[in-house]
């Protein structure tokens, strides 16, 4: 999860984008902090949902291959 840096982007949603703090730009600054987060946090999530689906067959296809190599022995 901490490669996805996820909990900072949730931590940090409602700050400035590159902390840009100057006079009249910080209403700008939050709102496309925020746009700009909301895109990274979407794409952080369905790569890691396509993360684990990938994983989740791997393990379940490496626990498998053993059984169907003795099971084609057996038959063929």
């Amino acid at each position: 999860m901490q490669l996805f840096s996820l909990p900072l982007l949730i931590r940090t949603y409602f700050k400035p984008w590159k902390n840009e703090y100057r006079k009249g730009l910080v209403v700008f600054s939050i709102a496309m902090g925020m746009s700009i987060k909301t895109f990274v946090i979407i794409a952080d999530l369905l790569l890691f949902a396509a993360l684990l689906i990938f994983e989740a067959i791997f393990t379940v296809s490496f626990i498998t291959w053993p059984i169907i190599i003795t099971v084609l022995l057996f038959l063929g």
